[in-house]
């Protein structure tokens, strides 16, 4: 590749909220199980993040606001004091290295086991995951969760919202509720994982519901130029069909603009597709655009330059990715230069523990890795 940064918007200094951004290069939340057993964060998160730092934002890994709300092992909670304390030192390490984080918060919802949460997994109705989840035992068969009644759903809303606050308290600049790829706010806005009869469920007005109030309790928490929203539309991740999904982002969307969050994230963004289009033209304020990849194969030898450049083209604000910077602590200097990227170690994406496929990953003035 040749060095073309020249004009590329890419690299351009702005801001998000009262946030300066070096660059318009978005760290994606990636889930990669290096937690403690009890949610804690490790001192091996700290060096992992602070690697990446140069992003123009860190949005940290799903990080569960109950104990109820785990998806997996070993990743990171926001529900007692020593799960501040743990953020703390990440965000203390990613600051001092000229960084800026958000954190995601996540409920799985049904996506959870009893094996791995102690819980019998909540969800917006009793319909089972329909695949296999792993647990610290290994896969096991989905356990079929438990119907959250209203008073636990108005429980699970301010669930999110102390997370929230204590993000804030954690070091974070702010938090990104996560609304997507099938976990548990996603599971009340598709028809075949929320079967409810009452407020929560039915027509699309019901079924944004849990998602607007979750959203305006995190707000009334922290303020809304401290919380994004992080949607996908028409994703069928964690066996969620949707069903209308057209109808869904109109009436969020609208929804979501009263509340005026700091921004708005698209996963699998697709500038060519209508809803993508008309979510830009309806949203006012920032919108994250995380391009379509190819998962499940090599990323692009150009990490997604060419993706994002294409997305900020088309209205897009910042641009998000996961694997380049996974694999890349230095991203935005190799797409900057057009250096050659490290490839991508999948073995060691997640439940594998350690610094191995982690922390290793060579910056440009570092020796490479061996082949493994």
């Amino acid at each position: 590749m040749t060095n073309n940064a020249g004009g590329s918007r890419l690299f351009e200094a702005t801001t998000l909220g009262p946030l300066s951004l070096p660059n318009r290069l978005v760290m994606a939340p990636l889930t990669r199980n290096r937690a403690a057993a009890d949610g804690v964060p490790t001192p091996l998160m700290a060096t992992y993040y602070a690697q990446r730092a140069t992003a123009g934002l860190i949005i940290a890994e799903a990080t569960m606001p109950s104990a109820v709300g785990q998806t997996y092992a070993n990743i990171p909670a926001l529900h007692t004091p020593a799960h501040v304390a743990g953020w703390r030192r990440v965000t203390d390490a990613v600051r001092e290295a000229g960084g800026r984080m958000f954190v995601q918060l996540q409920h799985g919802g049904r996506v959870g086991h009893p094996d791995t949460s102690g819980h019998v997994p909540v969800a917006p109705s009793t319909v089972a995951l329909p695949e296999e989840i792993h647990t610290p035992d290994g896969r096991r068969p989905a356990v079929v969760p438990r119907e959250l009644t209203v008073e636990e759903i108005r429980a699970t809303v301010a669930d999110f919202a102390a997370a929230a606050r204590r993000a804030v308290d954690a070091g974070f600049e702010g938090v990104e509720v996560h609304a997507a790829n099938g976990y548990l706010i996603h599971q009340f806005l598709a028809k075949n994982t929320n079967l409810r009869t009452d407020e929560y469920g039915g027509p699309v007005a019901h079924r944004i519901r849990f998602a607007v109030e979750v959203v305006q309790a995190v707000v009334d928490a922290i303020g809304p130029e401290r919380v994004g929203v992080r949607i996908s539309p028409g994703v069928g991740v964690n066996g969620i069909e949707e069903g209308d999904t057209d109808s869904i982002y109109r009436a969020l969307v609208t929804a979501l603009t009263d509340l005026e969050p700091a921004y708005l994230h698209v996963v699998f963004a697709d500038p060519d597709q209508p809803l993508f289009q008309e979510i830009r033209k309806s949203w006012p304020g920032t919108l994250i655009a995380n391009p379509v990849l190819g998962w499940g194969g090599p990323l692009p030898a150009d990490g997604g330059r060419a993706a994002g450049e294409k997305l900020l083209a088309a209205g897009a604000d910042l641009i998000s990715l996961g694997r380049g910077f996974l694999a890349n602590p230095d991203l935005v200097e190799r797409l900057r230069t057009g250096a050659p990227l490290n490839a991508v170690r999948d073995q060691y994406l997640m439940y594998t523990g350690g610094a191995t496929g982690y922390t290793d990953y060579p910056a440009l003035n570092e020796p490479a890795l061996a082949a493994s």
